[in-house]
């Protein structure tokens, strides 16, 4: 039986070459990857967009029509909320700028006969994005322009050079309900050969294994 003549032949190998060999059979058989795709600018939500969600770190603008002196520019704290004279504190991350202005329209209502023209702008978006593994400080990174993996793994300190294994630096990327995973070499970072250049998406994760350790 072709099963059991694979058993038997793996019975036969010295245990450190059993390993290599179950190693390499599972790192074949293991997650699809695909090719690293190279828009820069399909990594950031269209500005001015209506339909994108806010999120910290997004900048924008506020006009109030008839009451010029409360226009603001704002960016969104960490805690997602943003001030605004009259009103206090306001909670703008997770909503669209439409649904922020429907809010904001209410809020203001009875204290300006304009408060229906409010208008809210996004003036630049920012997205976030997570750095794990075999790098200095773990975490998520946020930024309001294209970056690519090592940019991103270079602001989480870089990686831990004793432990990292750059040639397969994955990048688990979830989109339509669906995960995909790419495979990015970085080793050019320690021996001078060529990088990969691969820009992220809003919520990619970038995992920085580690070397395969024999003992």
């Amino acid at each position: 039986m072709k099963t059991k003549s694979i058993a038997n032949h793996f019975a036969s190998l010295p245990f450190t070459l059993l390993i290599l060999a179950v190693a390499l059979i599972l790192l074949a058989s293991g997650c699809s990857t695909e090719k690293p795709h190279f828009d820069a600018y399909s990594a950031l939500p269209p500005k001015d967009s209506k339909d994108i969600v806010l999120g910290e770190g997004d900048v924008v603008k506020i006009t109030f029509p008839g009451a010029d002196n409360l226009d603001t520019v704002q960016t969104i704290r960490r805690d997602g909320k943003i001030t605004l004279p009259m009103v206090g504190e306001i909670a703008a991350a997770g909503k669209t700028p439409t649904a922020l202005e429907k809010e904001l329209v209410n809020l203001f209502a009875s204290q300006l006969v304009s408060s229906k023209d409010i208008t809210v702008t996004v003036q630049s978006s920012s997205f976030a994005v997570y750095v794990t593994g075999a790098v200095a400080k773990p975490g998520k990174i946020i930024s309001d322009h294209p970056i690519t993996v090592l940019e991103a793994v270079m602001d989480s300190g870089g990686p831990d050079y004793a432990r990292a294994s750059l040639k397969r630096v994955r990048i688990i990327r979830t989109q339509n309900n669906q995960t995909k995973n790419y495979i990015v070499n970085l080793r050019g970072i320690v021996d001078s050969t060529p990088i990969d250049v691969f820009y992220l998406q809003p919520s990619d994760i970038v995992y920085v294994p580690e070397k395969m350790t024999w003992f």
